[in-house]
């Protein structure tokens, strides 16, 4: 049996598109709100049509991430998890993704400086130049 704190692969945090996520960023704080409402706090920072928001928010509920309640013409949405739940699944997938289920891992690496040349491997590497991004690791590879 399945821990239910425990996300499928469908219904997991990090899985969320970033419109998705900017849509219940800004659902968390309402409790519940309207694609309308939804819409209107999202505006200021990211403006979209008002069947942009209802279909992300359709396609939340689709993923079981909140539920709606249809009242009078409108559905009204809430979030079947809060924002520090969602934050706790997000890194707790992060910790066993990509640090092996290690905490210290995780903050062992956050002690780690950025360099430069990282992310200039990521822009060589969003922009298919595979050469550069090599070029890129030698540099920072001597930094370290």
């Amino acid at each position: 049996m399945t821990d239910p704190k425990t996300p499928s692969s469908r219904h997991a945090v990090l899985d969320l598109a970033p419109l998705e996520l900017d849509c219940m960023n800004m659902l968390w704080p309402m409790g519940e709100g309207t694609v309308r409402e939804i819409r209107d706090a999202l505006a200021p920072r990211r403006p979209r049509a008002y069947t942009t928001i209802m279909t992300i928010m359709d396609r939340l509920a689709r993923k079981g991430i909140v539920e709606r309640k249809k009242v009078g013409r409108a559905y009204i949405y809430r979030a079947n998890l809060s924002a520090d739940e969602a934050r706790s699944q997000a890194l707790g997938q992060v910790v066993e993704n990509y640090f092996g289920g290690s905490k210290e891992a995780l903050i062992a690496q956050l002690d780690r400086p950025v360099y430069p040349s990282r992310v200039r491997i990521a822009a060589s590497a969003a922009s298919g130049s595979m050469v550069s991004a090599a070029v890129a690791v030698r540099e920072g590879d001597e930094h370290e």
